[in-house]
């Protein structure tokens, strides 16, 4: 069974552009590396014909996920969040009341997931942590060092 995603409109836009270039790029080059391995003769010890068959079993996987994934997508309107509760594509400001750091997320889909950007996904543990929460509401989050509490300052859009 298939699972329901949600993206933002430039998280889909990034897939669609992604199994693209896939289908576009990558196939093809796929394919000559083949034909071009195939004009070398004997195919029963012929590793470059093997190493692009093989890739080009992975690659047919890789866009086979993705087109699924994306049959499975739906796009969520950010001007429709309600900014009083944390939900996916909020953008939430935490505190560590033990230590006082303050730290600034927004919550996304997991495929757009980017800690560099500040972007973490709803199925990390402190995304679920902070799903549902309003401001003052303190979130317990399970971590590998033990349970972090992180009080939820501010949420926006």
């Amino acid at each position: 069974m298939s699972q329901i995603s949600y993206y933002s409109k430039e998280g889909l836009a990034k897939l669609k552009s992604e199994l693209h270039e896939m289908e576009t790029v990558q196939r093809p080059a796929i394919s000559d590396q083949i034909a071009e391995a195939r004009d070398k003769g004997d195919l029963s010890e012929n590793a470059e014909y093997d190493a692009a068959k093989e890739a080009q079993g992975l690659l047919e996987m890789k866009i086979s996920k993705l087109k699924e994934v994306m049959a499975n997508a739906r796009v969520i309107d950010d001007s429709d969040i309600d900014a009083s509760k944390v939900f996916i594509l909020s953008t939430v400001k935490i505190k560590n009341p033990k230590n006082g750091m303050e730290m600034t997320y927004t919550l996304v889909a997991e495929n757009e997931a980017d800690l560099k950007a500040k972007k973490i996904s709803v199925d990390s543990p402190i995304g679920k942590g902070l799903l549902g929460k309003s401001v003052g509401d303190i979130a317990d989050i399970a971590t590998p060092n033990g349970l972090v509490q992180f009080e939820v300052v501010e949420i926006s859009r």
